[in-house]
C-alpha cells in the first residue's frame, strides 16, 4: 500500500455555494406553501425545495479541515482512494470517509528497560526516538495502530541493540555502549528504520537517554571501575618513575658525580621508586657518614 495524492476542491467556495442552495431551498419552500398569498401550495416548488435542501445537507458532509503538516487518507466503502495534503477547508465526495494523519515530527522517551548486555551483565537502558509519518497510506492500512506500533518496535529494537554491545570497552577498538555514543545511535536508527519502514514511518534520530548497571550489581561494577582506574593510574606512575630513575642514573654516570656499584645502584633505584610511587610524601634520612 503506497500513498498517492488526489485532488480536492476548495472548501470555502463550496461552502458558500451550499449556503446559497440552502437559502434557495428555504425560499422555494416558503413560496411553495403559499404563505402570505391567496394561491394554494405548489407541489413542484415544495418537491424542489426538499430535494435541493437534502442535496445541500448531504454535500455539507463532504467538507473537512486539513491542518498544516497533516494529511487526510480518503477511502470509499473500504477502498483506498488517495491522500489529500492541501491545507485548509477542503471538499470531496460526501460518501468518502476521511482519516486524518499527523505528519509532524514527534518524539518520545522509552521506559527504562532491563536487559543483559553482550557480556551478560544486567543493565538499565532508555532512548529518545524522534520520528515522523512520511507515508499516510502505509501508516493507516499496513498496521493496526501506527503510534502503538512505533512504541513497541522501538523498545524491541533497543533491546536487540543493547544485547549486541558490552557496557564498557574491554579491548582496543571495541565498540561499547558507554564510550561510543555516535556508533550506538547509528545502529539504533538503522534497526528502527528497518522495523518501521512498513508503517510509513521515518526515524529522524535515536539516542540513548539513560544507561546504567542494574541496581543489584551497580556497587560491584563501581568497585571494578574504580579498580581499573587505580590500575591505570599506577601503571602511568610506575612508567614515569622508571623513566625518571633511568634519567637520574644516566646523568650521574654522564657527569661523573659519583661512581656506584651494582648493589648501590639497586639500592638507589629502590629508594627512588619508593619516593616517586608512594602515595604519601616520604621523610628523608640524611646519611652523615660515608657512602659506603
Amino acid at each position: 500500500m503506497k500513498e498517492h495524492p488526489i485532488r480536492s476542491l476548495p472548501g470555502i467556495p463550496m461552502l458558500l455555494a451550499l449556503l446559497v442552495a440552502c437559502l434557495l431551498a428555504a425560499w422555494l419552500f416558503v413560496t411553495g406553501t403559499g404563505a402570505g398569498s391567496d394561491a394554494g401550495p405548489s407541489v413542484v416548488q415544495l418537491v424542489s425545495a426538499v430535494a435541493i435542501g437534502l442535496v445541500a445537507l448531504l454535500c455539507l458532509c463532504g467538507l473537512y479541515m486539513v491542518e498544516p503538516n497533516q494529511s487526510a487518507v480518503v477511502s470509499l466503502f473500504g477502498k483506498y482512494v488517495g491522500t489529500v495534503k492541501d491545507n485548509g477547508l477542503r471538499w470531496n465526495n460526501p460518501f468518502y470517509s476521511k482519516k486524518k494523519v499527523s505528519q509532524r515530527v514527534r518524539n518520545f522517551e522509552s521506559g527504562k528497560l532491563k536487559v543483559n548486555e553482550l557480556d551478560g551483565s544486567p543493565i538499565e537502558i532508555a532512548a529518545v526516538i524522534v520520528w515522523q509519518v512520511v507515508d499516510s497510506a502505509e501508516a493507516v492500512y499496513n498496521v493496526d495502530d501506527y503510534e502503538s506500533f512505533v512504541h513497541i518496535q522501538s523498545e524491541s529494537a533497543l533491546r536487540t541493540m543493547a544485547t549486541s554491545y558490552p557496557y564498557d570497552q574491554h579491548e582496543e577498538g571495541q565498540v561499547a555502549l558507554r564510550s561510543h555514543a555516535q556508533e550506538i545511535s547509528q545502529h539504533l536508527r538503522e534497526e528502527l528504520a528497518e522495523r518501521l519502514a512498513d508503517a510509513g514511518v521515518q526515524v529522524l534520530d535515536a539516542r540513548i537517554s539513560h544507561l546504567a548497571y542494574a541496581p543489584e550489581i551497580a556497587q560491584a561494577m563501581l568497585q571494578r571501575q574504580q579498580a581499573n582506574a587505580i590500575i591505570a593510574a599506577r601503571t602511568r606512575i610506575v612508567a614515569g618513575a622508571v623513566g625518571m630513575v633511568e634519567m637520574a642514573l644516566a646523568e650521574l654516570q654522564k657527569n661523573g658525580v659519583v661512581e656506584l656499584d651494582e648493589e648501590r645502584k639497586a639500592q638507589m633505584v629502590s629508594n627512588l621508586l619508593v619516593v616517586l610511587c608512594g602515595e604519601r610524601s616520604t621523610q628523608p634520612i640524611v646519611n652523615a657518614g660515608t657512602l659506603y
